[in-house]
């Protein structure tokens, strides 16, 4: 009698999960919030791989930061929609009760414990690159190790700053951190073609030292005293690199902390 022949190997996908609100920003953005994992532990600031099936039934996945705050018992993601975008193409038209796939692995540079302690913490953001801060604004220890926050977030148009700017306010009526907040968050948020009331790119409000004015805090940048993240395009990181580096201060990881960190894993498509 001839052997058996081997049980094949079946792939294991990772754990689907349920789709429980979709918010259409604009035209462009998108906000959705899914069941979070038991298993999953995460540090605020970090991302994971999400997706969708695609056509060749295999994962469609791509990095997204998590928007929502490590202590949140559900997962909250914010994105962009491009027409031809192999993954946001078709994960801008998911409906309540669908599901996404998501890997439990989170990692990313955009943590506390990649920054030495210092006083001031600055987010600099453009686009969807404020998701990660959505979550370390909503965490108790960024205001615990900080004597002020700054969020800087700069997009296109008025619009798109909307998810910041909800988020923003309702900081200071949040049950947790809204006495953690007052007095310590400060938000500026710019425009660079539609007019608003504050324009200009972060690296030019930063050397120029608009910033500092508009918000009353003193400034330069100093690396006894500040800390920054930074989440944005290539070309973005590349700028605010090198102004952040012109006020010598020395970027650093997980294993070597400094007083910056750059988040190169970046949804744009």
């Amino acid at each position: 009698m001839p052997d058996a022949a081997p049980t094949p190997k079946v792939k294991t996908l990772p754990d689907a999960q349920t789709v429980t609100s979709v918010k259409h920003w604009d035209d462009r953005l998108f906000s959705f919030r899914c069941t979070r994992p038991r298993s999953l532990r995460f540090r605020s600031g970090e991302f994971v791989m999400i997706g969708l099936m695609g056509d060749n039934g295999k994962p469609l996945l791509r990095a997204y930061s998590i928007a929502s705050p490590a202590w949140d018992d559900e997962l909250e993601f914010y994105s962009i929609k491009v027409p031809d975008g192999p993954l946001t193409s078709r994960l801008q038209h998911i409906q309540v009760g669908e599901q996404i796939i998501l890997r439990p692995k989170p990692v990313g540079t955009l943590v506390h414990d990649a920054l030495l302690p210092g006083k001031r913490l600055w987010f600099l953001a453009t686009g969807t690159g404020i998701a990660p801060f959505a979550s370390l604004m909503r965490d108790p220890e960024t205001y615990e190790k900080y004597e002020s926050v700054i969020m800087m977030h700069t997009c296109r148009k008025v619009s798109e700053l909307d998810y910041g700017k909800q988020l923003i306010d309702t900081l200071r009526d949040d049950p947790l951190i809204g006495e953690m907040v007052e007095g310590k968050l400060h938000y500026y948020p710019t425009t660079t073609r539609e007019p608003s009331t504050l324009m200009g790119r972060i690296t030019d409000n930063l050397t120029s030292g608009k910033v500092f004015d508009d918000l009353g805090i003193p400034g330069p940048l100093s690396p006894e005293t500040d800390r920054v993240m930074v989440c944005g395009s290539l070309g973005f990181n590349v700028d605010v690199k090198a102004v952040l580096e012109g006020c010598n201060l020395r970027e650093g990881a997980n294993s070597d902390p400094g007083e910056y960190v750059v988040e190169k894993a970046f949804v744009g498509e």
